[in-house]
């Protein structure tokens, strides 16, 4: 076979497994992407429902989202990641079996509803996964690769659902549509019980994570949590691509309607081929916290770019719309990569499930304000002394979520390096010194959260009928050396 030139050679996964998992987002969003392309018009249609109601219950949706992400993290961790990912998988497939069958609003409310629970526990479940299955340095790189495949397979379900609204035919909407994700969902469950079971899942399936976790939980680190919202409010960069700029394009310039689908479809492009380039060097936080400031600097200048197009005329106005949107794919490739970095680097190794669930919560919290705050900012919101105020406002949001990321960082790290309260910390020393000071059985939870090896790494030597040797020895040490003075 022959080679693929050096372009083409680094859009494909470089190992087995990678390929795998970029296989699998590929299934995945060919299924989603072709029911969702054509929900809009399914829900008008065929369950009966008026914009209006499709809102509230995407607003629902979005609360019970909310509201179950932490415990189905946690549920991630006691059934295992790739268990719980296939079961989600399966459970999401089925419920689009059943919207032929749905009718009316309180239906619609209930399948949609379930279908972000079971999503929030798919979701932990993969992102646990592959942060376990994977070797340290190629977590970003796969997960650039798998980006990739999920905008490749949106726009394949993009294309399918394309062809059915075209054929204009009640058979084929009501049934091809929603039973052709079915079927694509199945086999993405059934690919992903084929993958390799990764540490996690095998410790579990041998019986030897059963004891609750000591220390504190991923709700206690509070660095993370600010992580995760502020890796939010940078991905509003998802708002301006597919709100602000459209709306401002139709309302505030005088730019052909058709470069709408022109910049849509120069974003899915970039989003396919560039994830391998834009995430390699990513191996820590240092560098992930680099991109943060460089997704930071493509918005601003998205903001600046599409700001001028207010007062421009003809090609011009179209080129700066168009670089504009080119910017703020910039911004979501960026912190793409850095997100990826900060699963990799913060997470506790042993809850990374309850991890990817609080990051669910903070990363609503993140954004889930940005389309009606940046709307009204850059469409609403034009005071007398300087009409394109809300534009800056809305840089000096993003700037200062980017300089909140490095005390955040380091607020999640001092929490990961000494995760034990001072009680746990002491158990950990007696446990150590009933075994003479033998390292940990690789089951141990204590061994995964970071337990102290020493006690004078810990700083505390526990009680002192349980005090380790190591401080025995020391305190013998210091009184030697004052019966000696």
């Amino acid at each position: 076979m022959p080679a693929l030139p050096g372009f083409l050679h680094n859009l494909i996964p470089p190992t087995p497994l990678s390929k795998r998992l970029a296989t699998q987002s590929l299934l995945f969003a060919a299924g989603d992407g072709t029911f969702n392309t054509a929900a809009a018009f399914y829900l008008v249609a065929f369950v009966g429902l008026s914009p209006a109601q499709i809102g509230v219950g995407l607003t629902v949706a979005g609360i019970a989202s909310f509201l179950t992400a932490y415990p189905m993290g946690r549920l991630a961790d006691v059934i295992g990641p790739k268990r719980i990912w296939a079961i989600s998988a399966l459970i999401s497939a089925l419920m689009f079996a059943t919207m032929p069958f749905i009718h009316g609003f309180w239906a619609y409310l209930a399948v949609i509803v379930v279908f972000e629970v079971v999503n929030n526990a798919g979701g932990a479940g993969r992102n646990a996964y592959v942060l376990d299955v994977l070797p340290d340095k190629e977590r970003v790189e796969t997960q650039a690769f798998m980006y990739s495949s999920l905008n490749l397979g949106f726009t394949i379900g993009a294309l399918i659902a394309g062809i059915a609204l075209a054929m204009d035919t009640d058979a084929v909407l009501k049934w091809g549509v929603p039973f052709f994700a079915l079927a694509i969902g199945i086999a993405n469950s059934v690919w992903i019980t084929r993958l390799p079971k990764a540490p996690h899942d095998e410790r579990r399936a041998a019986g030897e994570v059963t004891e609750k976790l000591p220390g504190p939980g991923a709700l206690r680190n509070v660095g993370w949590l600010l992580v995760t919202t502020f890796t939010g409010t940078l991905w509003s960069n998802q708002v301006l691509l597919h709100t602000v700029i459209p709306l401002w394009l139709v309302e505030y310039t005088d730019s052909p309607r058709w470069l709408l689908a022109w910049l849509f479809a120069t974003n899915t492009v970039l989003c396919i081929i560039l994830p391998a380039y834009t995430s390699k060097g990513v191996h820590s936080v240092r560098d992930a916290l680099r991109r943060v400031w460089w997704s930071s600097a493509f918005f601003v200048a998205a903001c600046a770019i599409t700001l001028v197009t207010h007062d421009t005329r003809g090609i011009l106005t179209i080129f700066l719309v168009w670089v504009g949107h080119v910017a703020v794919t910039g911004a979501e490739l960026a912190i793409g990569s850095a997100g990826w970095a900060f699963q990799a680097e913060l997470m506790d190794p042993a809850r990374r499930g309850e991890y990817e669930g609080v990051a669910g919560i903070g990363r609503q919290l993140g954004g889930a304000w940005a389309p009606a705050l940046f709307t009204f900012l850059a469409m609403g919101w034009h005071p007398e002394f300087y009409s394109g105020a809300g534009w800056i406002v809305i840089g000096a949001i993003i700037v200062a979520a980017a300089a909140a990321m490095g005390p955040s960082t380091r607020m999640a790290r001092t929490f990961q390096g000494d995760p034990l309260p001072a009680r746990e910390r002491a158990r950990a020393g007696r446990r150590l010194a009933r075994t003479g000071g033998s390292a940990q059985d690789p089951g141990d939870p204590l061994a995964e959260v970071g337990a102290p090896a020493s006690p004078r790494r810990a700083g505390r030597c526990g009680s002192r009928r349980g005090r380790p040797p190591g401080c025995r020895r020391r305190a013998s040490t210091a009184s030697s050396r004052r019966s000696r003075r």
